[in-house]
């Protein structure tokens, strides 16, 4: 069987379809064994499971991860990828191949109906360029278990960043609301073909059963708070919470809404927990509801 981690094999198989790599895609394929095995030993499930991959490249981890789970199903954009698959995949009977972009996909649809009476997870290594919403249509489509990536190290730190470092912000807010993300390990970038310019970080975030909190003004309005806290990120709360409340509330209104949170006038949005925004986003509903 073809070595999809060797260098040479890698580059015959790529002359042999006449393929390029595209920068716009953020195409960068694997070439040390050792990263597809460890991604597909921390996410890939075992027979009880199903495996959506987004952005499979040539199936160096796809190829691992179909050892393992019952079945694994792909989504590639690139047109010029599926023929490749179709020699390296070749035999792989619990492999389904999907063309198309992820983000257009009805993906609550698509495990459904290919991962019937099988626990769905995600594995994947994520084009970098779109990492973001695509983790945010995963958490969304509201079907599987654990969601394990990698991705940039700069974005799986602001994944799991904690209130009051440089790297929180709404992205944290949001996967930690709907997940508990931890970084399992980086990977450097001699380990990929062509060698990015950046480190990366595998990932998991385990989908919870429930939010981390359950603000009464709802999950809307909540997030509408969280995205105003940060709007301005070197003022203070106030200061950016006005951006997106000052005209209902006055800033006299958006202060006194925090100051019945018990929060200093001066602090600054990254310096909230999450329970603390959803005090926050209360006051603040009950503050608008009482001016209508």
């Amino acid at each position: 069987m073809m070595n999809l981690c060797d260098i040479r094999e890698v580059r015959a198989l790529l002359g042999r379809h006449g393929f390029h790599f595209s920068k716009s895609l953020g195409q960068n394929f694997l070439v040390a064994d050792w990263v597809p095995r460890e991604i597909a030993a921390a996410g890939g499930g075992d027979g009880t499971c199903g495996v959506l991959e987004i952005g499979p490249g040539i199936g160096c981890l796809t190829r691992e991860l179909c050892k393992q789970a019952a079945k694994v199903v792909s989504v590639e954009l690139d047109p010029a990828l599926p023929p490749v698959l179709a020699e390296t995949m070749a035999g792989a009977e619990n492999f389904t191949l999907i063309s198309g972009d992820v983000l257009k996909l009805d993906v609550p649809a698509l495990v459904d109906e290919h991962f019937q009476n099988l626990t769905p997870l995600v594995c994947a290594n994520l084009p970098y360029n779109v990492a973001s919403p695509i983790l945010k249509a995963l958490v969304e489509a509201n079907r599987f278990q654990t969601i394990t990536v990698m991705v940039q190290r700069e974005v799986a730190l602001r994944l799991a960043a904690k209130p009051g470092t440089g790297d929180y912000g709404v992205l944290s807010v949001y996967m930690q609301y709907h997940t508990q993300p931890e970084i399992l390990f980086d990977v450097p970038p001699d380990c990929f073909l062509p060698a990015p310019k950046v480190t990366s970080s595998v990932i998991q975030c385990r989908v919870r059963e429930t939010p981390a909190v359950s603000p009464a003004c709802g999950e809307e309005f909540f997030f509408q708070t969280v995205k105003a806290a940060f709007a301005l990120r070197r003022k203070t709360l106030c200061n950016s919470l006005c951006t997106a409340f000052g005209s209902r509330l006055g800033k006299e209104g958006v202060a006194e809404a925090i100051a019945q949170c018990g929060l200093s006038p001066t602090v600054r949005g990254e310096a909230l927990s999450m329970e603390e925004f959803a005090a926050l986003a209360d006051s603040l509903w009950t503050a608008v509801q009482a001016k209508k």
